[in-house]
């Protein structure tokens, strides 16, 4: 059953985080020639060990399977999805180092970031996605509940040409309840769904991204997101 939340008005965010992320049917600039399949797990590796100190655990992939234990949920990769996680988080670090530490986004990283095909290969369809990312809650002073980090989301999708479809509400996955966001953006010959999940958890903003060109698709990306029916982290 879904309860829908009032909007919150959340000022002073800097969601660079999200800023990217919205970016992704670019062909970002610093981007591999070479498709890492899902499968195999060099890129996401390569993420993992970089990223150690900014997240408590980046997860792992096994059998087409992303597992974050310590945010306790799996979401599962559709077969001959291509990853760019490294490469996501490579580009964020150089934003940092570009912004000098201005206006950088200390606690921010992305998990995973899993394409249906090479985000530079150009297509009329959808590049359907799925971006996980956890942002330290701390880059947030004063957020409370899930509900509030849609301020930041809301405003970057805005900016990207993105409609909202469904203001923030309640959504069940399994035994875990969080809060969901839909938005949609009409490119001329297609349609770009996104459907967005946020959890609050170990002083993390933990959101669940899923892109497809069409509610179906978005539904049954969904579908392969599971949480552990007991454990600290689904809190």
């Amino acid at each position: 059953m879904r309860r829908c939340l009032s909007k919150p008005r959340w000022l002073g965010a800097t969601a660079s985080t999200w800023a990217f992320l919205f970016a992704f049917q670019a062909p970002p600039p610093a981007l591999s020639q070479t498709a890492a399949p899902v499968h195999g797990a060099s890129a996401f590796q390569a993420a993992k060990s970089t990223r150690a100190a900014a997240v408590p655990d980046p997860g792992s992939i096994s059998n087409g399977v992303y597992r974050n234990s310590a945010f306790g949920f799996t979401c599962k990769i559709p077969a001959g999805w291509v990853l760019r996680t490294a490469e996501m988080n490579s580009q964020e670090l150089e934003e940092e180092k570009e912004d000098a530490g201005k206006n950088a986004n200390k606690g921010g990283r992305v998990l995973l970031a899993a394409f249906s095909r090479p985000p530079e290969a150009r297509a009329a369809d959808v590049n359907s996605s799925i971006l996980i990312a956890a942002e330290s809650t701390g880059v947030y002073p004063g957020l409370k509940d899930a509900a509030q980090y849609f301020g930041p989301i809301s405003e970057v999708a805005k900016a990207r040409g993105f409609d909202v479809d469904q203001e923030p509400y309640e959504f069940a996955v399994g035994v875990k309840t969080l809060i969901r966001g839909d938005f949609e953006k009409n490119v001329g010959t297609r349609v770009m769904r996104q459907s967005t999940l946020v959890m609050l958890a170990r002083g993390y903003a933990v959101s669940l991204t899923f892109i497809a060109g069409t509610e179906e698709e978005v539904e049954g990306l969904m579908g392969g997101l599971s949480f552990a029916a007991s454990g600290r982290a689904a809190k």
